[in-house]
Parts: C-alpha cells; sequence; structure tokens
C-alpha cells in the first residue's frame, strides 16, 4: 500500500463513523470491472460478493457506464412530479414485464430500506389496520420502521426502540426437529403445520388478525442465514394472509434481479405477494429501489402519503434500463442457475471432505456456507472471519452472514463463469487448509 493511501486511512479512521468505515474486510481499491476488484496493492481480487448483491451485471458492464454518461448529459436530477423526464417512465414500464403476477405500479426511492419503508406505509393506509407481522431472523433495514420488523441480530435494534407495532414469528427452521424425519430430512407437512399453529398462537395470544396490515419476510433469509423454505411454506403464507385479508409484502431486496435463477423469488418459488421492496441489483450500483404493487392497490395511496426528492433518479433509472438489458442479452438468468449448479456441486463435494462445512445452503447463485466447529457442532463465527481473511489472502472476496456470523455468503455477480467460480472456491478450500494446519487440526477425509 502507498505512503499516501496509509495517511488517508489514518485520516479516515477519524472523519468516518465506526459503524460505517469498520466493515469486514475494508479492501483498499482502486478499480472494479466484471467479476473483480482491482486493489492499491497492485493485486486482482475475484469478487464474490458483488458489493453484498448488487453488482449482478458484473463491475461497470460497459453498457452501464455508457447509460450513465448519456444520462448525465442530459439530467442530473428529477424531482420527479416537479417534472417528468423518459428514463423513469421506461423503466417503469420494462419493470412491470418481469415482475411477478399483477405487480405493475412503483413508487421509486433509494435504497432498500426506503422501499420497506414504503411498503409498511401503503400497507397500513390502505388496509387502514396498525399492526404488521415478520419473521425472526428476517433483515429488512435499519430506519425506524424497517428496524421495527428486522429481527436478523439484536445488536441493529439496541437502544433504538423500534415502534410496537409489530410481532414476530419463527422463519422456517431446516434444523427444527419438530418438522424432521428419522434420518433428519425436513417433511415439509409438518413444517406447514407447524407454521400455521405459530400464527394459531399469535391471534390467540397477541394481536387479532382483523388489526393486521400486513406479513412480511424474505423469500429466502439474507442477513439471517441464507435460509431457504420449502415453496409449499411461502404457499401457506399466501393462503393465510388471504384467509384474512391481509397483504403480503415480499422483502426481494437482496434476492431480486436474477440473484435465484428467476427474476425474482416470488417467481422461484411461485408466490406473488402483494407488495414488493425491490432494490440492491436494479441499478447496478447507483442508489435506486422501488416500492411495487398493482395499479389498483397503488392507487389508494394519493398525494401526500409518500414523498421522495431523490427518488427515481433520472441517471440511476437510465443504470438500472441499461442492467436489464444486460440481463436479457447475456441470458444470465440462465448463467445463474447453470453456475449456481456448478458452485453447488463443488461445495457439496467440499463438505465432504471437511466437517467444519456444516451445510451449504443455494437457489441459483444465493449461496451460504455454513462454518461449524467439529467437535461441538455449533456455529463457529470466529472462524468464518478467519477463512474469510485466509481466503483474501489468496485473491478471493467473500462476505458473511447468519446471526452469529457463522455463513460464508457466496453472492458473485450473475455474470461469473465456471471457471471463476473454480478458482475461486479452490482459492477457499486452501484457506480452510490454511485454517485447520493453523489449529493444528489433521484434515478430516472421508
Amino acid at each position: 500500500m502507498s505512503q499516501d493511501w496509509s495517511q488517508l486511512r489514518e485520516k479516515l479512521a477519524t472523519r468516518l463513523a465506526p459503524s460505517m468505515a469498520k466493515d469486514h474486510p475494508n479492501l483498499p481499491v482502486v478499480k472494479e470491472e466484471g467479476c473483480y476488484y482491482y486493489g492499491v496493492d497492485g493485486r486482482k481480487y475475484l469478487d464474490f460478493t458483488s458489493g453484498i448483491a448488487v453488482t449482478n451485471v458484473g463491475h461497470r458492464h460497459p453498457k452501464v457506464v455508457e447509460a450513465i454518461k448519456e444520462a448525465a448529459d442530459s439530467l442530473t436530477h428529477g424531482p420527479i412530479g416537479v417534472i417528468q423526464y423518459e428514463s423513469i417512465l421506461r423503466l417503469a414500464d420494462e419493470l412491470a414485464e418481469v415482475l411477478p403476477g399483477d405487480l405493475d405500479c412503483f413508487f421509486f426511492a433509494n435504497s432498500g430500506t426506503e422501499a420497506i419503508e414504503g411498503a409498511l406505509k401503503l400497507a397500513k393506509f390502505v388496509t387502514k389496520r396498525p399492526y404488521v407481522v415478520s419473521f425472526t431472523g428476517c433483515f429488512h433495514g435499519r430506519t425506524q420502521g424497517a428496524l421495527s420488523v428486522s429481527t436478523s441480530k439484536s445488536k441493529y435494534r439496541k437502544f433504538l426502540q423500534p415502534n410496537g407495532l409489530t410481532y414476530q414469528i419463527p422463519y422456517f427452521n431446516p434444523y427444527d426437529p419438530r418438522i424432521l424425519d428419522e434420518s433428519g430430512i425436513v417433511v415439509e407437512a409438518k413444517a406447514i403445520d407447524l407454521l400455521e399453529e405459530d400464527f394459531t398462537k399469535l391471534f390467540k395470544y397477541h394481536v387479532s388478525p382483523e388489526e393486521v396490515a400486513a406479513i412480511i419476510l424474505e423469500p429466502v433469509l439474507g442477513e439471517g442465514g441464507y435460509i431457504i423454505p420449502p415453496a409449499s411454506w411461502l404457499k401457506k403464507i399466501r393462503e393465510i394472509c388471504d384467509r384474512h385479508q391481509m397483504l403480503l409484502i415480499f422483502d426481494e431486496v437482496q434476492t431480486g434481479f436474477g440473484r435465484t435463477g428467476e427474476w425474482f423469488a416470488a417467481q422461484t418459488f411461485g408466490v406473488t405477494p402483494d407488495i414488493m421492496a425491490i432494490a440492491k441489483g436494479i441499478a447496478s450500483g447507483l442508489p435506486l429501489s422501488a416500492t411495487v404493487a398493482n395499479h389498483t392497490l397503488m392507487q389508494q395511496w394519493p398525494l401526500g402519503s409518500h414523498g421522495t426528492t431523490f427518488g427515481g433518479n433520472p441517471i440511476a433509472c437510465s443504470a438500472a434500463l441499461a442492467t436489464v438489458e444486460v440481463m436479457k442479452e447475456e441470458h444470465l438468468l440462465d448463467n445463474a442457475k447453470v453456475v449456481g449448479a456448478f458452485a453447488r456441486e463443488r461445495l457439496d463435494e467440499m463438505k465432504k471432505q471437511y466437517e467444519m462445512i456444516g451445510s451449504v445452503r443455494s437457489v441459483g447463485l444465493m449461496i451460504g456456507i455454513e462454518i461449524i466447529n467439529e467437535k461441538t457442532n455449533k456455529a463457529d463465527g470466529e472462524a468464518v472471519l478467519r477463512i474469510l481473511d485466509l481466503a483474501l489472502k489468496e485473491g478471493v472476496l467473500f462476505y458473511l452472514c447468519g446471526n452469529e456470523g457463522e455463513v460464508i455468503r457466496m453472492i458473485p455477480p450473475l455474470s461469473v463463469t465456471k471457471q471463476q467460480v473454480d478458482e475461486g472456491l479452490n482459492m477457499l478450500e486452501k484457506a480452510i487448509v490454511t485454517y485447520l494446519e493453523e489449529k493444528h487440526q489433521p484434515l478430516n477425509n472421508r
């Protein structure tokens, strides 16, 4: 690292809030392109984070960069409503074509948490009901409204007292002995019965369903550990919402834009929500998000009930249009399925080799690798951090998730190739071997 960079980082340590600047691994970079970051140290790093599921078409895709440049020659700011501009209108049309069911009307904002805030406000405004039900382990953002339904880690809510107009029930747990057969395999019928039982208790002891505006959840648990529920479990939630005239909200901030192998996880599982929150991969890194519902529902949310200054920025909308175009032209949904299956096969083989890999969880290119202590079979977040550091030394960047940081999060750009996945997983395996050698543990060759 250059002396200038070292001095700058020392200065920034006092200028940036720790809550912003202290995330893992704090890699100093000077450039990004495709599936790679280029470090200040002169090295090229394979990126299996895609900016935390944001640059789904790859870093700085030429078409996206060109769209940004062209847009900046005409407009840099809206605000929509005060003025109108082509990019936001075209984007709404394009997204309506790829969203599930009849979801075709948009309130554009800037971030995932803003999209969630909009979804909660829309649901309460339309139903005139005060309460929302969310699921333990789900992450929906850090602003006060979104935080009231986020329960992936208690530290996110510490000292903040988010409003008490929410209730939580357990998310699908593939390790719950009550839903397993004698071989330890999930019995979907038992999982559905348990879900129904949890809702029955909620409505009997805590809140009447007539007061619940919406149920909100991630169709795949993200920050909470990449837990993938059966489609039948999600369909049961849809049924419960319909039964009690409650709205179903899907938080597809992380699962959206091809991450699961379809445009959205709703299509992967065959369940259409009433409201959807989308962000991250929508504009390849430019700040953009949307609260989405059908036209009939959205028309009940009149002028003044919600608003934005920066939402639907014209440059961000142009980047989003280019992103959607690239995804179609380069068949990235198909690539997510094919390369995702290849990665899963490799990881399943690694799991046989190393006992510390507790489970592999994947749908498309949304992949979680659980790390456990071999002696106790308990989550080992400390091991994850060390393995990620060692993997970075090898030249590949992963991220982490799970309540105890016990899951290695593998979310490469959807443009990633089998060769790049193979290369990155070889680096991860070397990191695991080095970690085990450091711990003086013999490899378990089963």
